[in-house]
């Protein structure tokens, strides 16, 4: 059977929070392209609001390390900041699907894609990892489990084209 990426996805509650799982999955061995997060609207105007002030860029810090990461808004939800497969699904967001709707073509649940949409909203931070073959999988569900993920799960297709989606005990 023909292995394809699995992603690998969990909710934090903060900024900080997030940043601590980017830097413990580049130690890892992840890629930068390899990660993505989903940040709320009221972040992204702290952010811009740090920088103003002298603090540094818009992104900066372990969010910095991310490929692609660039502020868009939602049509229908609003301004987010976004970064990787996350960002490239949302990219080709009609103005009905949303951030649920393009989770759920990134081939997680109905059910769950609404659940992550709904704590991004309430002000967390949605975080991803691709992974390329099982062991990276385990790799990635331990680190975001270490760093306090919430609704920790995965998904992905194997080679035979059956789709796999499993949620994280504990």
């Amino acid at each position: 059977m023909t292995y394809k990426s699995i992603a690998v996805f969990g909710v934090y509650r903060d900024r900080g929070h997030a940043e601590e799982a980017v830097d413990a999955l580049r130690a890892a061995g992840f890629r930068n392209s390899d990660v993505s997060v989903l940040l709320p609207d009221q972040m992204a105007r702290n952010m811009n609001a740090r920088a103003a002030a002298g603090a540094g860029g818009p992104v900066g810090g372990a969010l910095g390390w991310l490929a692609g990461i660039g502020a868009f808004a939602v049509p229908g939800v609003g301004p987010f900041i976004a970064s990787g497969p996350i960002l490239g699904a949302l990219a080709g967001v009609e103005d009905e699907g949303g951030v649920t709707g393009a989770l759920t073509g990134m081939g997680i649940p109905k059910h769950e894609a609404a659940r992550y949409e709904g704590r991004v909203l309430e002000g967390g931070v949605l975080l991803s990892v691709n992974c390329e073959d099982p062991g990276w999988v385990k790799v990635g569900l331990e680190v975001l489990r270490e760093t306090s993920a919430k609704d920790v799960s995965f998904t992905g297709e194997a080679g035979s084209g059956s789709a796999r989606v499993g949620k994280m005990a504990g």
